[in-house]
């Protein structure tokens, strides 16, 4: 079943702020996160945790 383009809960790109342009994909509830999210995720790149941040 696919999902349908829904506006509480967007689907948004996290970069890493290493600068190696990896990224994750992932939705977020607009509701509760409503400015732009940072979360702490693993790049496989530099081989440690940074962080990534929303792009849009």
């Amino acid at each position: 079943m696919a999902r349908r383009g829904n506006d509480v809960r967007p689907i948004i790109t996290l970069r890493s702020t290493a600068g190696t342009g990896y990224t994750y994909v992932t939705r977020k509830n607009r509701r509760n996160d409503p400015d732009r999210m940072t979360v702490r995720k693993y790049d496989p790149v530099v081989r440690r945790h940074v962080d990534f941040r929303e792009e849009r």
